[in-house]
């Protein structure tokens, strides 16, 4: 029945955009949820104009449709428009205050913004909700935000509980890892490093910027100048105009 009425709403949009919809569907309990089903599906394909156009239907039947507003959020940050995202980021959490989606979303637009205290205290707040089916990410993403305001404690513990929410997040073993570095720990820095470097191996995922700068410094610190050349090497082939092979050539003697 819902697909039924995505449908619907869908040829009702395409055929009538920019109209008032007066067919039925309003009194239906679904229809909510089935504008902002299709409204998620516009955004996905970058059809901001549609898209648009079925959050604001959505809002019409309900006002306090917290799903709508985010989505709104969402379609203004794609549109670049940061001001006209924002205001709706917070309409949806002023609608649900205590929702963790909302609150990572608001955060991750926030440290896009490079707002970083403000996105910290946003991500904080996504983390709270231990249902949250997307907590360990939150946990992420709430240590990349310590990390750039210099509160590396802080940044060790939330990459911590994400990977105890789920120990095979790479980029959360990758940041502890520098993390430990940066904090003296090379024991613990080297046995992430590991970690990340068997998953790389097994093509999990590939070398970053970060990942191979770090293994030139581990490398440097275990006293093995092969593996620091050659993570050096790789770094210069591959990301030639990098922050992190800038670094590795000022270190360079």
């Amino acid at each position: 029945m819902k697909g039924y009425l995505i449908l619907l709403i869908s040829l009702l949009i395409a055929g009538c955009a920019g109209q008032q919809v007066t067919t039925g569907e309003q009194d239906t309990p679904n229809a909510v949820k089935a504008y902002n089903s299709l409204g998620m599906q516009y955004l996905r394909r970058s059809d901001t104009a549609n898209a648009k156009l079925a959050f604001q239907r959505s809002i019409e039947i309900d006002s306090d449709s917290a799903q709508a507003y985010n989505g709104l959020a969402m379609v203004f940050q794609l549109e670049q428009d940061a001001p006209l995202a924002e205001s709706y980021f917070k309409k949806a959490i002023k609608v649900e205050p205590d929702s963790a989606m909302l609150h990572n979303n608001y955060g991750a637009f926030l440290f896009s913004r490079k707002r970083y205290p403000e996105a910290c205290k946003e991500l904080g707040r996504a983390t709270e909700d231990p249902f949250y089916n997307q907590r360990s990410q939150a946990f992420e993403n709430l240590g990349r935000c310590y990390r750039l305001i210099d509160r590396l404690d802080a940044a060790e513990h939330a990459f911590k509980r994400s990977l105890t929410l789920n120990p095979k997040r790479p980029l959360a073993i990758l940041q502890l890892s520098d993390v430990m570095l940066q904090k003296g720990d090379l024991e613990e820095a080297v046995g992430l490093f590991d970690q990340y470097s068997a998953m790389v191996d097994a093509k999990q995922v590939q070398h970053s910027a970060q990942s191979l700068w770090l293994g030139v410094q581990i490398s440097r610190l275990k006293n093995s100048g092969i593996d620091a050349a050659t993570y050096g090497l790789i770094l210069k082939n591959l990301f030639p105009d990098s922050e992190e092979y800038q670094q590795y050539k000022e270190s360079t003697p």
